[in-house]
């Protein structure tokens, strides 16, 4: 189907009981439940192809009191993920937020296994103090397996996925239904009406405009992020009366691989299997398992403000995350310790010792230096080995649209804009002033099928 025609397709019956804007993990977590309550959904992605950010993601989805935890043996609970994540958030999240998403995220992970998204491995994530990132066993990375499987049953359903179709202006109508306007590449547009609309279009951590307003200490960064990423939802709910919330909390993440021509995000998995972090002078400098915040700040004190995930061929072979990005040319081989020291350019006679001291710290299980108490998994002793050079790179935006727990659009009087919904990095709110790794993909759901719910019952 060609885009002009997908625009003509939707002229003739152009209403629907919403309208979902974005075909990241959220929208396309709503549309499939919407479909299945018997909806009449549509979702509009000004992109080329479905999936926002959320295919890019790399380490997981957190959850407690999972399954799959309960069959690893991992004792966990709703009360533990959120001291986790309020304590890494600054204690500045929306508290009523967070307990509704800690305490609905393994709902989340089963109703995705009901739809053969099945996450049966788990690994762990800077700010967690158990292993609480759930990911598949049969992919390289959650993102592309998750969206793809949502792609898929969405087109059984016969539910349509406009993509290069971008929603540039949302007004009410006097009988309470929203009118959008729908604009494809070739400026053809199409009024669409709806009861109900759910804002899912990400955050702004691509857009230079944003950043420069709202951050621009940080404009020197690159970001990790697809180009769509550049606020058009938070537009869109300004337009209809919303409120915008910690537009100032732009998270910076630690380990991102940066060359002349490519960005890749390198996912916590590595540190969480055990991986290490080395300066340039071939010493440690972090708990690598701090919170990205903390990780970040420790990089940009280093001279140069860089440094290098230090692990070994048994872990590449135990993660396929890692095998993954070994394929796409971004790890360093080095058959001993001197040899990788060569090939770094960092001093052999100190990464020796650090990695003396490392396997110290593993068989010990107790790290004087850094106070690192997690992912001591691994003490590196026999080789290859393997590095991948990283930078910090601008890569979340907590802030965004505020909403309640029901995933209502507020007001500046704090009251919802009735029929307008968010979920996913549109909203602002549930991880205070940074996010912990595994919890963008976690929020997607859980807030996906929220908004869902909420619309299930809704009447004009």
């Amino acid at each position: 189907m060609t885009q002009s025609q997908s625009i003509q397709s939707i002229a003739a019956e152009n209403q629907f009981d919403t309208v979902i804007v974005g075909a990241g993990s959220a929208g396309l977590v709503s549309a499939l439940a919407l479909a299945e309550a018997g909806k009449r959904v549509i979702v509009l992605e000004k992109m080329a192809k479905p999936g926002g950010n959320s295919i890019r993601a790399s380490s997981g989805m957190n959850a407690a009191k999972t399954v799959v935890q309960e069959h690893a043996g991992i004792k966990n609970t709703y009360e533990s993920f959120f001291e986790d994540t309020y304590r890494g958030g600054g204690r500045k999240n929306n508290v009523d937020m967070l307990r509704y998403f800690t305490s609905h995220a393994a709902e989340a992970v089963d109703w995705l296994k009901e739809h053969g998204i099945v996450l049966d491995d788990l690994t762990l994530t800077g700010g967690m103090s158990v292993k609480r990132a759930h990911r598949p066993s049969s992919a390289p990375a959650i993102g592309g397996y998750l969206i793809h499987h949502l792609v898929d049953d969405l087109t059984q359903k016969q539910v349509p996925i406009l993509c290069q179709t971008k929603v540039v202006n949302i007004m009410r109508m006097e009988s309470g239904d929203f009118q959008l306007i729908a604009e494809n590449q070739a400026g053809d547009r199409q009024t669409l009406r709806s009861a109900t609309v759910i804002l899912a279009t990400g955050g702004f951590s691509a857009s230079q405009d944003l950043i420069a307003y709202y951050r621009p200490d940080l404009l020197h960064y690159r970001t990790t992020n697809q180009p769509g990423a550049t606020g058009d939802g938070l537009r869109l709910a300004q337009q209809l009366g919303a409120q915008l919330i910690d537009m100032a909390e732009v998270q910076v993440h630690p380990t991102v691989y940066q060359d002349s021509a490519r960005t890749f995000l390198i996912g916590e998995t590595v540190r969480g299997e055990g991986a290490i972090l080395v300066n340039h002078q071939g010493r440690r400098f972090v708990n690598e398992l701090a919170t990205r915040k903390e990780v970040t700040a420790a990089i940009n004190a280093q001279s140069p403000a860089n440094a290098f995930l230090i692990f070994n061929q048994a872990l590449i072979n135990r993660v396929v995350a890692v095998q993954f990005y070994d394929q796409i040319g971004l790890v360093t081989h080095g058959a001993t310790l001197a040899e990788l020291a060569d090939q770094l350019e960092i001093p052999q006679a100190a990464l020796d010792t650090t990695m003396a001291t490392w396997q110290t710290v593993v068989h010990q299980q107790h790290d004087a230096e850094f106070g690192r108490t997690t992912g001591l998994v691994d003490d590196f002793a026999t080789g290859p080995f393997a590095a991948i050079p990283v930078a910090p790179a601008v890569h979340y935006t907590m802030g965004g649209v505020k909403v309640n727990v029901e995933t209502q659009v507020l007001d500046d009087q704090q009251q919802p804009i009735a029929g307008l919904y968010a979920a996913g990095e549109t909203v602002g709110g549930l991880h205070g002033n940074n996010r912990l790794g595994g919890n963008s993909i976690a929020e997607t759901v859980v807030f996906g099928l929220a908004a869902a719910r909420q619309i299930e019952n809704y009447q004009v």
